[in-house]
């Protein structure tokens, strides 16, 4: 059980915002470009929502509206649950599963660190399960 903040130093640190006013078609080509699923919403230094391809398929695509004319604060996930760096990575899972979402902003007191997701997670429990395969297989060798 890890604390998130080693996932996220191995992450680099990049914190991928837009701001609420930003057409929601500037918001998709920011995900294109950053090759993520979702956008933390940062008002100044304040985080004030997330911005996901599942806000976008509900409330852009499915409802007909345009996404050059729709901001990005009219359909953003506006109640964000976060963690914190000292969140263990188990905890953070069961948070996600709990509350069927798929990314996390990590928080330190006011201060945005960074954001992980559903998929940084699984990758993380892939890499420690697999150490521990390797070194039980060294432990049977010897």
């Amino acid at each position: 059980m890890r604390p998130i903040l080693e996932l996220l130093e191995k992450q680099g640190g990049a914190i991928w915002s837009l701001s609420p006013g930003d057409s929601v078609y500037n918001a998709l080509e920011m995900l294109a470009d950053c090759n993520v699923g979702a956008l933390m919403v940062m008002d100044g230094d304040k985080l004030v929502g997330v911005f996901s391809e599942r806000d976008y398929t509900r409330k852009i695509a499915l409802a007909g509206r345009s996404s050059k004319d729709t901001q990005v604060k009219d359909i953003m996930t506006a109640q964000v649950l976060t963690v914190t760096p000292k969140t263990s990575t188990d905890d953070c899972m069961a948070l996600m599963s709990q509350n069927k979402i798929r990314h996390l902003p990590v928080v330190d007191g006011s201060k945005v660190v960074g954001m992980v997701s559903i998929r940084d997670l699984m990758d993380n429990i892939i890499q420690d399960r697999e150490l521990t395969i390797t070194q039980l297989q060294n432990y049977i060798a010897s």
